[in-house]
């Protein structure tokens, strides 16, 4: 389980923070399900737009796949829902993945964090680089913040 202070700092960093025009998360899943046009819109309907905390693990997991997909503003939306989730955690470590692994296209994901937002997720980071289930991402994690979460440091 995330401990409460790291639960609260991304809590807090990402407190207000709305979708507005980003991509959300069905409708991500529906662009990775090649939708049409049409049916990604009605997707869009479906989205929260408001309050990420509204967003659930069953809906998380259903839709994982979404974080490839995101703009910046989308990921900025979502990705506190998906750290906080502990249902998420148990059954898809692609979160770590996404945060790890940053090739250009993956870092403009993250272009709309603001300097709080980016230290909640090197907290976040730095929590998962010592955890057992994290060992084998350890490398990855220990780069990704050395490299690019780096200036989060408060």
């Amino acid at each position: 389980m995330i401990p409460r202070k790291i639960r609260e700092t991304i809590e807090v960093a990402f407190d207000r923070v709305e979708l507005g025009e980003g991509i959300g998360l069905w409708q991500a899943q529906a662009i990775d399900d090649y939708a049409s046009k049409e049916d990604i819109l009605k997707a869009r309907l479906r989205d929260e737009k408001t309050d990420w905390r509204k967003l659930k693990g069953k809906e998380l997991i259903r839709c994982h796949s979404s974080l490839s997909f995101f703009d910046a503003d989308g990921m900025r939306f979502h990705l506190p829902a998906f750290m906080l989730s502990e249902e998420f955690r148990e059954n898809m470590d692609g979160l770590l993945f996404h945060l790890t692994h940053l090739n250009d296209y993956v870092r403009s994901m993250y272009t709309s964090l603001s300097i709080s937002q980016r230290a909640a997720v090197r907290k976040y980071l730095l929590w998962c680089q010592n955890q057992e289930e994290y060992e084998f991402e350890k490398d990855m994690i220990e780069k990704s913040l050395n490299e690019y979460w780096i200036d989060a440091i408060d």
